[in-house]
């Protein structure tokens, strides 16, 4: 005996919506059947209404800040927002106190996972010990205790010989290097973008410079290593054009892009409000054009959040003193949504693609499909009630958003992991 989602929406094999009924039994898909009348004979039925029957979605780039950030946000809460925006397997980075940078305090942080979250969570272990840059982890252990990847976002690896071993290293053991990319020297002790608005509000800027120097060493560092090396939080135009580059010449390169840089631009900001402060900053206009060109030529192949909730004091110091970052994960899928897809930029399947198989593909997952014998990891999303974003009613510790009051619709209701209903809209 299994449960029936009913009267769902969902894509065929060959792209196509289709009325859709689901079977989840043992945690696994079951069955799915298109079009025809369904006869549960007796067995549980969940309707839900016409509704899209997505992929659990997939964000390979969050901060969950546990240990040692618990204020700002635990595996619990950062997990139960992933849920509530349809995310059912998350990659947590790994800045947190202590960072997971050994074998023993890889294998806490999974113990923790273990007891309190409500989403597949994938821990990244670092490059280097304490994420600063000066000696090299030990990528075979971190590997051991179950490390899904290597990066230490926040910070870019300076030493252009320390990131060419560390590929060495980690390509012999077959598992990517994610890169933050910032070369500190060009960085200026910036907190927005180096274009107008840093300069009518007196602000030192960060050039797009210091991160497309950065992809362009590294690429041509994991071509001599034999490297999975993947782009984080891609923002500028000339970091496009690098990754195109690169991936004509063959190299295994692969690159993230947020919403938030698919939506504003340094222009969008509309004072010195820390709500619209991130790293990379947001950057120009053409910027923006060019990182939604990559997306559709499939330069960037995939979306991911870069979730990083921070405390309302802290983000109340002002843009200059406040800490980097903003929360996604409960509003990524609405705002994509809404902004490019009901306006015409992205096809519906596109969207739930770059948040689904894409991720998955780039980095030999099992998930992100529907398909009979697939784990039954299912996001259920209204297309077309319309809701204001409202800080105050995440599930994410973190209210740090510049969207607050954007109307949208795509909002999920119902989440499934392993078949287990983890979250739905209206219940806790």
């Amino acid at each position: 005996m299994g449960v029936w989602l009913k009267n769902g929406m969902s894509f065929n094999k060959d792209g196509e919506l289709m009325r859709t009924h689901i079977k989840i039994e043992h945690g696994t898909i079951a069955a799915i059947l298109y079009e025809q009348p369904l006869e549960a004979d007796g067995e549980d039925v969940i309707d839900v209404g016409g509704r899209l029957i997505a992929p659990g979605l997939i964000d390979l780039h969050v901060h969950l800040r546990e240990p040692g950030g618990e204020a700002k946000e635990t595996i619990e809460t950062g997990t139960l927002a992933a849920a509530k925006g349809g995310f059912t397997t998350v990659a947590a980075m790994p800045n947190t106190n202590p960072v997971p940078d050994r074998k023993e305090q890889m294998e806490r942080l999974q113990a923790r996972i273990r007891e309190t979250a409500r989403v597949n969570v994938l821990p990244y272990a670092a490059i280097t010990i304490g994420q600063k840059g000066e000696e090299l982890a030990d990528f075979a252990a971190l590997k051991e205790a179950g490390a899904f990847a290597f990066t230490d976002d926040g910070v870019g690896v300076q030493s252009a010989g320390m990131m060419y071993e560390a590929m060495k290293r980690t390509a012999a053991l077959d598992m990517p290097i994610v890169a933050h990319c910032e070369d500190d020297t060009l960085k200026n002790g910036g907190a927005v973008h180096d274009g107008e608005f840093a300069r009518r509000h007196g602000l030192a800027g960060i050039p797009s410079v210091c991160e497309a120097v950065h992809i362009a060493r590294d690429v041509l560092l994991a071509e001599a290593a034999g490297c999975h090396y993947h782009v984080c939080h891609i923002s500028t135009k000339e970091s496009v054009r690098a990754v195109r580059d690169a991936k004509r010449a063959g190299i295994r390169v692969t690159a993230e892009v947020t919403p938030h840089h698919l939506l504003l631009c340094d222009e969008d900001i509309p004072g010195l409000d820390a709500n619209y402060k991130m790293n990379p900053p947001l950057r120009s206009r053409a910027d923006r054009e060019a990182l939604i060109e990559g997306l559709l030529d499939g330069t960037i192949d995939f979306i991911a959040t870069d979730h990083a909730p921070h405390t309302a004091a802290e983000k109340a110091k002002g843009i200059e003193a406040a800490p980097f970052g903003i929360v996604g994960l409960e509003t990524a899928f609405p705002l994509l949504y809404t902004h490019f897809v009901k306006t015409g930029v992205f096809t519906l399947k596109q969207l739930v693609d770059w948040l689904t198989i894409k991720p998955a593909q780039c980095f030999g997952l099992k998930a992100g499909r529907l398909a009979v014998g697939a784990p039954a990891d299912i996001a259920v999303i209204d297309l077309e009630t319309e809701e204001a974003i409202d800080p105050e009613t995440f599930a994410s510790k973190g209210k740090n958003t510049p969207f607050a009051g954007w109307v949208c619709q795509g909002w999920p209701v119902m989440t499934f992991v392993g078949g287990t209903l983890v979250w739905e809209k209206g219940r806790a």
